[in-house]
């Protein structure tokens, strides 16, 4: 299996006005997971840095909803991508199976790897499954059903804050009244109990949030709405409580978005800067870009990953520890596709 890469040097971006030179934004590579699949069509890829280098998942199947649609990784050594394996799937018994959902995945400071899926017919029926690696996701253990209740991260990649408390983003699509939520699943003894936190919301639907870090142990989302916009709130007590919502200055035309908080405090969110069309459920979800802010509230675009014509949506962003960043998303729901570059 090859993987085709396109580099780019030399793409400099003044920010915020008041660098001493220019910031050089470095395309490192840029190519597709895979080439060919079993299944024709995927979205919701997620990404982790492993001891051996990267791991990253995503759900495939005939077509979202369908019930034959699991859950597959693909791992990234040696500058080359794995042939993707199927490692879960929704089947309940012989005659029954459900499609999986939005895996999420998670490393441990063990070095455990936690794969968070869900299963279920739609976002407001589904429920949360998780299963383990111990050997950087070449196996895996058996799925376990979290507790009533709780669904896991929904979409993005939960944070461990300097006090050795999990967050996992998470959020809710109520079916009865079209309502969306955000609450957070919070284990201070990584996972072996939880409990949940609400934000007081009544102005604004909203899901799959991002959680930012900030001085003074600040904490901020970033989260999907129907707003026309992303929509932020902030915690000052470690994420037992958080501010009202409010818009941001980012459009979002309802689709889902990632951000990550890098190692020089920067914070960087990758995301479709584009509107939902007047009277229908969502916008276009192209171009896909990069912005990036130095407290959670200006923010500026700073690069264009897709702008042609398709759909490149739910993208997933890390920091990896040589400081290079990784987005992984989806590409037209046919492939997924993964960026590595450098902010220097």
């Amino acid at each position: 299996m090859k993987l085709f890469f396109n580099t780019f040097f030399g793409l400099t971006i003044l920010l915020f006005g008041c660098s001493k030179k220019p910031l050089e934004v470095n395309v490192l590579s840029s190519g597709f997971i895979y080439e060919n699949a079993l299944f024709p069509q995927c979205h919701a890829s997620t990404i982790v840095e492993t001891d051996e280098g990267l791991l990253s998942a995503w759900f495939g199947g005939t077509h979202e909803k369908h019930p034959d649609v699991c859950i597959y990784t693909s791992t990234f050594t040696n500058d080359q991508w794995s042939t993707p394996k199927k490692v879960a799937d929704g089947v309940i018994n012989d005659t029954l199976r459900y499609p999986c959902w939005n895996p999420v995945l998670f490393k441990e400071p063990s070095g455990l790897l936690t794969l968070y899926y869900k299963v279920g017919p739609n976002a407001q029926e589904w429920w949360g499954m998780l299963k383990t690696s111990a050997d950087d996701g070449k196996t895996w253990s058996e799925a376990t059903r979290l507790q009533d209740g709780f669904l896991g991260p929904i979409k993005n990649k939960p944070v461990l804050t300097s006090a050795g408390r999990l967050i996992c983003p998470s959020s809710y699509e109520d079916p009865k009244t079209d309502e969306w939520r955000v609450h957070f699943e919070i284990s201070d003894d990584m996972g072996k109990s939880w409990k949940k936190v609400s934000i007081k919301d009544d102005d604004f639907d909203i899901i799959q949030p991002s959680v930012l870090f900030h001085p003074d142990d600040r904490l901020q989302i970033l989260a999907r709405s129907k707003e026309n916009y992303v929509v932020t709130s902030w915690s000052s007590d470690n994420g037992d409580s958080w501010s009202a919502p409010e818009l941001t200055t980012l459009p979002n035309p309802n689709s889902g978005t990632d951000a990550v908080t890098l190692a020089d405090g920067t914070q960087l969110i990758v995301y479709n800067p584009t509107k939902r069309r007047e009277g229908k459920w969502g916008g276009p979800r192209t171009p896909l870009s990069i912005a990036i802010s130095k407290d959670g509230i200006a923010w500026k675009n700073i690069y264009t990953l897709e702008d042609q014509p398709g759909e490149y949506s739910y993208p997933a962003v890390i920091q990896a520890s040589d400081g290079s960043i990784h987005v992984t998303y989806t590409y037209k729901r046919e492939m997924v596709k993964h960026v590595a570059f450098r902010l220097e």
